[in-house]
């Protein structure tokens, strides 16, 4: 559930790139939340923190359903041993299941040096990051998203689990080679409708990489019901598609087996 949507730059993206208005803005209630999840077969949702302001409406939401919400904690890491506290204190206290870095929102590459305490903590912890890759549909920079950063992180971190958030695009093949290359890199659609996907991936799922792709939406952004609604259309067999519904997402942020 979004919690910056004031921001100049998320109404752009609901408005002009989405086309879903301010209402894929607004916070939802938990009766409501869940109410979406069943109607679409989903059984779980992680939702977004910002640990520098933590939401008391997204707390609120995980306590009223603790089985069914579980989040991920975002940090810039511009604030370096503040941001691996407030991670640290979080995984103590919350149903954290990943620590979360977007660098278009601090316009810095996540090789930048500020980055690696987070890393080396979220290593100790045991924590997966997810760290948004791709164009982003904020008129923000960049450049800063491009998957081949990944690349060094992954060499000086090989035992982090890194979860490029928000697809690839344009990128998709350099995402796609970069999961060949390292074993604990992995990819989540999430605010990208599976119908979109291009066929490089749904390749790359059918052969190579049946347990590197994860499902998600972006609800209320990117609504729950249209995203589910995509999977039956994909040309996937049944194991490949049940991994990417859901058995991935289950090793990766819950450290069930698939």
């Amino acid at each position: 559930m979004p919690e910056w949507g004031d921001e100049p730059w998320m109404v752009a993206v609901a408005e002009r790139y989405l086309g879903s208005g301010r209402e894929g803005l607004r916070r939802l209630e938990a009766a409501e939340l869940l109410e979406a999840m069943d109607a679409a077969g989903v059984e779980r949702a992680i939702l977004d923190l910002n640990l520098d302001r933590p939401s008391e409406h997204t707390l609120r939401v995980v306590e009223a359903a603790p089985e069914r919400f579980a989040l991920s904690g975002r940090v810039d890491p511009r604030s370096v041993m503040e941001a691996v506290r407030k991670l640290r204190a979080a995984h103590a206290d919350l149903p954290l299941v990943a620590a979360k870095v977007v660098p278009f929102m601090q316009d810095l590459p996540p090789t930048h040096p500020s980055h690696y305490p987070l890393y080396a903590a979220c290593v100790e912890l045991g924590l997966p990051i997810q760290i948004n890759t791709g164009i982003p549909g904020p008129p923000l920079p960049s450049a800063c998203q491009e998957p081949i950063h990944l690349d060094r992180v992954c060499f000086d971190f090989p035992d982090l689990t890194v979860v490029m958030a928000h697809g690839a695009d344009p990128w998709w093949e350099v995402a796609i080679r970069l999961m060949i290359k390292w074993p604990n890199l992995h990819l989540q659609t999430s605010a990208y409708r599976p119908r979109y996907l291009p066929e490089s991936l749904l390749h790359y799922m059918r052969t190579r990489g049946p347990d590197k792709v994860l499902f998600s939406s972006d609800h209320p952004l990117l609504e729950i019901e249209k995203c589910v609604a995509d999977l039956a259309a994909l040309d996937l067999p049944a194991p490949v598609l049940e991994a990417y519904a859901a058995g991935n997402a289950e090793r990766v942020f819950f450290g069930k087996a698939a």
